[in-house]
């Protein structure tokens, strides 16, 4: 486990190969599947319920279903989704969007500006973590999105969410924990931390700060003594010897520079091909510039 999570994080701090981001999938519809879940006859259904709720209140919501979102997590991946389609209308940004990554085992409800205040994020865990992870988990993808579309349909009519049962768990979810970690935030985090306590006492003893510090983070999120101790290491011997690391690493690139060699990584976005998308006679629909700002939640099956 502590073998995983060090090798886990060398791969992040170490910037070498990046691999190429999933192309966000043209906005062919209020229902976008690109792996086939959905029969034609569910997907219009779904749609038709959708066109109806934009006739009534205004507001639009999508439903996107992709295989990965790799090697993005699925909050970055579906805020660029959600910047791409602008769903929900300009200056009322009251807009959502639910994003299946079927094969990542991950889904997420993204929320525009506007919705926030009834759509909240506790809300959009819930209805992640009640009403549509537990189809899901029996294998039952269509009723699950019909289920989960439905209760934000009903959220955005003003109908509130029943009174949440004793036995729900609100602890730190270690699959959410560990994105928030190995993101771009987190590494940026962990490079303001070792910087100050460097700067405040020294090589030696700020690496000790920095590894401390680390450490009550990771266990106060994962829970887990094993992994925090493993990372405290880590991270001591990053403070430590990070600059002679990084330096180490631009006089290889210089050098690899004038040899003149390199490899083309050809374009800089790829996409599925995965044939025919659901929602093809929704082909008329366009997002009404809505606005996102990363409101909503994460969960997984």
């Amino acid at each position: 486990m502590i073998a995983r999570a060090l090798l886990a994080a060398l791969l992040l701090c170490w910037p070498f190969a990046a691999a190429a981001d999933v192309a966000v999938p043209p906005l062919s519809g209020r229902v976008v599947d690109q792996t086939g879940t959905l029969s034609a006859s569910d997907a219009a259904a779904l749609t038709q319920r959708l066109k109806d709720l934009e006739t009534r209140k205004g507001s639009q919501v999508a439903v996107l279903i992709v295989p990965t979102t790799q090697p993005e997590t699925i909050e970055q991946f579906s805020i660029r989704v959600a910047e791409a389609w602008k769903i929900g209308r300009k200056k009322i940004d009251d807009g959502a969007l639910l994003v299946v990554a079927k094969n990542d085992h991950k889904l997420r409800i993204e929320v525009g500006y506007g919705l926030e205040g009834a759509l909240t994020d506790v809300t959009a865990r819930r209805i992640i973590d009640e009403i549509i992870a537990p189809q899901f988990k029996t294998g039952d993808f269509t009723g699950g999105i019909s289920a989960g579309v439905d209760r934000i349909i009903r959220i955005i009519d003003g109908e509130p969410l029943p009174a949440p049962k004793p036995e729900v768990s609100h602890s730190v979810d270690p699959d959410m924990a560990f994105n928030i970690i190995f993101s771009p935030f987190g590494f940026i985090g962990f490079l303001a931390i070792a910087g100050i306590s460097r700067g405040l006492f020294g090589r030696l003893l700020g690496s000790g700060v920095t590894a401390g510090v680390i450490g009550a983070v990771f266990w106060f999120l994962l829970g887990s003594i094993a992994v925090s101790v493993g990372f405290s290491i880590f991270a001591f011997i990053l403070t430590l010897f990070g600059d002679a690391i990084m330096a180490a690493s631009q006089a290889a690139s210089r050098n690899a520079g004038r040899g003149g060699s390199g490899w083309s990584t050809g374009s800089s976005g790829s996409s599925w091909s995965s044939g025919s998308s659901s929602g093809s006679s929704d082909s008329g629909f366009s997002g009404g510039g809505g606005s996102f700002g990363g409101g909503g939640a994460s969960g997984s099956w």
